[in-house]
């Protein structure tokens, strides 16, 4: 069946791309935005409630008259089939339904990506401001605004950064949490060199992937240390590129390049090492470490042999969230004020494994309950813990972002190792 074919067959069962979804203030009103992760949709929707829950049901599992019913049981009105085709039209066209108009737009975006000889500043002017001067305040306000940890001050240098954990979360709900980590790092690190450790947030078969291309951002551009990268994959026997698409589209390295750029200006020389990290899911169903799987150990002990090899002086940065919980991500109650408490607890009893450089424990505490809570960052933590030689950690801060609108929540926290 041709693409043709495809867009033009009813969708009698709409299936919603995984996408971001927020809350925003617009015109006075509260909505919910829509943006699509993989960027390979340029649009933002913006959402009622209402309309929210209609989109909420295309997840495969609703027929049209399914979601029919389910809107005349909530709100006690009627949904006509032709504006409800009329929705799921238009979210088509905005390419945030799976299905062949969607497929061919990817095909077309990862071919370009293929043939650049640098990862573009995909979320400029989207996530972040796209203009030099307004990032640069958008960027201190969260280091001096109430929640933030004040500005970065001088070098001090008497604890030897040797990493951190930043929140790889939208700016607007994360900017300050993100300020406590790059404030340890300008103050406490003596390196221009970053083994930044980011979350794939599409599935990747491989533990790990690299890439050569050098970040930009609207700040200037980060280069990607090529003789590590290389001294890495010469270590390892996996092919640690077969995946680089999946960089493309990923914000979790490229939002902690935005800020480094923002401590260090140019022309200041940075080099950056970007490690997507997938899924660990396949260790907790089989009980057993990571490091019992062979492409995790070898991908590890690759990194620190290449690492001791060329006696690199290095940083390391595990751009990480922690859980995901709520009607958002699939569970079938909401949140409430009082489970806000108890995953605040968790998590920092889950954290105290890493401030004590704990990688097994780390993830163990996850494995126990099946990753219950769906802590996105593991990976990335635990190949931190695994990799950096530190006596101690702390935790600088813990935050929660709240949405009332889906009764969802995602937590995040920013660590550091001496």
């Amino acid at each position: 069946m041709g693409y043709e074919a495809l867009r033009q067959k009813p969708v009698d069962y709409p299936t919603l791309r995984s996408i971001n979804i927020f809350p925003i203030q617009h015109s006075g009103q509260n909505l919910l935005c829509l943006q699509d992760p993989q960027n390979i949709s340029d649009k933002a929707l913006f959402l009622s409630p209402p309309l929210y829950f209609i989109v909420s049901l295309f997840d495969g599992r609703h027929s049209i008259l399914d979601i029919q019913t389910e809107y005349m049981r909530r709100f006690g009105t009627f949904l006509y089939k032709e504006k409800l085709e009329e929705i799921i039209n238009q979210l088509d066209e905005a390419l945030f339904l799976e299905g062949g108009r969607f497929q061919e737009a990817l095909k077309q975006k990862e071919e370009s990506f293929k043939k650049a000889s640098f990862r573009e500043a995909l979320f400029a002017g989207k996530s972040y401001e796209g203009d030099r001067e307004k990032l640069r305040v958008q960027l201190e306000g969260y280091f001096t605004g109430s929640e933030g940890p004040g500005v970065p001050g001088g070098k001090e240098g008497t604890k030897k950064l040797k990493g951190v954990v930043a929140p790889h979360i939208d700016f607007q709900r994360g900017g300050s949490c993100y300020a406590f980590a790059h404030r340890e790092i300008w103050k406490e690190n003596s390196s221009h060199c970053f083994i930044i450790f980011g979350t794939a947030h599409t599935p990747m078969e491989n533990p790990f992937c690299l890439t050569r291309k050098d970040f930009i951002t609207p700040l200037g551009t980060l280069n990607v240390d090529r003789e590590l990268v290389d001294a890495i994959q010469l270590r390892c026997a996996d092919d640690l590129f077969r995946e680089e698409g999946a960089h493309r589209s990923e914000h979790s390295i490229e939002f902690q390049c935005v800020f480094l750029r923002y401590l260090y200006p140019e022309p200041i020389p940075l080099k950056i090492i970007p490690i997507l990290s997938g899924s660990f899911h396949e260790a907790i169903e089989q009980g057993i470490s990571p490091m019992g799987m062979e492409p995790v150990r070898r991908f590890i002990e690759a990194l620190k042999e290449g690492v001791s090899a060329l006696g690199k002086e290095v940083c390391y940065i595990a751009s990480a969230d922690l859980s995901h919980m709520g009607l958002q991500f699939g569970d079938r109650e909401g949140i409430s004020a009082y489970d806000l408490g108890v995953l605040s607890q968790e998590d920092r009893e889950m954290l105290r494994y890493a401030e004590e450089m704990d990688g097994e424990g780390f993830f163990s505490a996850i494995a126990r309950e099946k990753d219950r809570r769906r802590i996105c960052g593991l990976p990335a933590i635990y190949a931190m813990l695994k990799t950096l030689e530190a006596d101690e950690g702390r935790l600088l801060r813990y935050d929660q972002a709240f949405t009332p609108e889906t009764q969802s929540v995602v937590t995040f926290a920013s660590l550091a190792f001496y």
